[in-house]
């Protein structure tokens, strides 16, 4: 019986046989169409969401802030996280969802381009996240952000993926 050698990689893309790091060659893959979309919660005191629902909140509209720290964000990507792609993204869409005590932001990226979105989509709503931190932190400083994940990416080898509820 013959064993296969173990992949010293573990699969990883971005891991070269020795161990190194390197930047995946996407030259030789076809441009699809590929999204991304993402979220993340951002909890605080529901006083501060009812000043931000009123828009009396000190630094202005905050969600127009971080809506547009958002979309530079997304942009910025591949100069915030190594070894990714610089791409030409086609549009960022950045949703908040203001409920008592947090704010739910969604994110969604697209491209027609050779790699995924991905990681635009969640720099995006990490970004967003900061801001609206930084916006009321001298209102509630316990505000915190959290649950930062993937939720449905097109396109692409592996076609279309939603994340599964509970994971």
């Amino acid at each position: 019986m013959t064993q296969e050698p173990e992949d010293p990689t573990g699969g990883l893309t971005h891991v070269g046989a020795d161990g190194s790091a390197h930047m995946v060659d996407v030259g030789d893959k076809s441009t699809t169409r590929r999204t991304a979309v993402a979220g993340s919660t951002f909890h605080t005191t529901t006083e501060v969401t009812d000043l931000l629902t009123a828009g009396r909140l000190p630094k202005g509209d905050v969600l127009a802030t971080a809506r547009v720290a958002a979309i530079m964000a997304a942009k910025q990507t591949s100069s915030l996280i190594p070894l990714c792609h610089q791409l030409a993204l086609s549009a960022v869409d950045v949703r908040f969802e203001v409920r008592p005590g947090a704010v739910e932001v969604t994110a969604t990226v697209s491209t027609t381009d050779r790699t995924g979105v991905e990681m635009e989509a969640l720099t995006s709503v990490a970004v967003a996240g900061l801001t609206l931190h930084d916006m009321v932190k001298a209102l509630d400083p316990h505000a915190h952000n959290d649950g930062i994940r993937l939720l449905e990416k097109t396109g692409g080898r592996r076609g279309h993926w939603t994340r599964t509820e509970g994971r």
